[in-house]
């Protein structure tokens, strides 16, 4: 496919003059274009879920997530990825991110690093990637190589796969069992795609990793009550966690929270079903993990 014929290389009719705008103006005509962002993602809600299960499914069978990209897209994944280990205090292991060239890519362009169909397959390969996995890859463009051999690879070894885009018919598509097309139109700076189409990378990776998460037990409602007090605002985030859930005082919540050795979801149980660590470990086993359940 022709890079001019992509909509996410294309000119921006509201901004053929950004160069003699005013910073007011520039900043009005974004704000726009970001309105629309929203508006795209939610024509593939859909694909969207249909993705998020498949990576729920994944999880309870000691499954993992890959996201897999380059440039923003694989920064993207990268960044996603990490935030998954504080906030559902999973392993780091359980959802990664690859990035075309490797950590430096994160800061440094990688010349030709995506166009590499072999390193995408040989990513995923020093992985030891396997039939219980999800690979996401992820491409404005919809058209990288290195992504293509990633997903490639994946379905080699029986993955689940899915694609990524913000254009139609992308060829990505073409290569994984889910095709989520998020399609924003021409950028404000032309074929800047770390723009609307990075916004909207964005929210849909924070909708597939939320949802699966939210799927296998993560949350107790909205409140996440597998986050690690790895520092005093998150200790803090614990405690309120507990009181709120369980009515205690914040003392009595701090007590069993190191009781626990910090684990909210334990010291939630402990408190409701008024038993040790132990036991509350076994309830929470026997309700697959779910505090709602276990709490019962």
């Amino acid at each position: 496919m022709d890079i001019k014929k992509l909509s996410t290389e294309g000119r921006n009719p509201a901004t053929m003059n950004l160069d003699e705008m005013s910073a007011d103006k520039i900043v009005a005509v974004m704000n726009s274009e970001d309105k629309k962002v929203a508006v795209a993602v939610e024509k593939q809600l859909p694909q969207i879920s249909t993705a998020a299960n498949k990576i729920a499914e994944a999880f309870k069978v000691g499954g993992r997530l890959f996201y897999t990209g380059a440039g923003t897209s694989g920064r993207l994944g990268v960044l996603d990825a990490a935030e998954c280990v504080p906030t559902f205090g999973i392993e780091p292991e359980m959802v990664q991110g690859l990035i075309a060239g490797g950590a430096k890519a994160m800061t440094i362009a990688v010349e030709g690093a995506e166009d590499s169909v072999q390193e995408g397959a040989d990513d995923l390969k020093n992985h030891n990637l396997s039939n219980k996995d999800v690979v996401v890859g992820i491409a404005a463009s919809g058209r990288t190589p290195y992504v293509v051999g990633a997903l490639d690879y994946a379905t080699k070894v029986g993955a689940s796969t899915i694609a990524l885009s913000c254009n139609a018919d992308a060829i990505i598509s073409q290569h994984a069992k889910t095709a989520i097309e998020v399609v924003v139109g021409p950028e404000v700076l032309s074929g800047s795609t770390r723009l609307k189409s990075g916004t909207a990378q964005k929210m849909v990776l924070n909708m597939l990793s939320t949802a699966s998460m939210v799927r296998i037990g993560k949350t107790y409602g909205n409140l996440m009550v597998d986050v690690k007090p790895t520092n005093k605002k998150l200790v803090q985030r614990s405690l309120n966690i507990i009181t709120e859930v369980t009515g205690v005082d914040e003392d009595l919540a701090l007590t069993t929270l190191k009781k626990a050795d910090y684990s909210v979801k334990d010291a939630i149980v402990m408190i409701a079903t008024k038993t040790g660590k132990e036991a509350a470990q076994q309830k929470l086993s026997e309700a697959g993990g779910f505090v709602r359940q276990a709490i019962k």
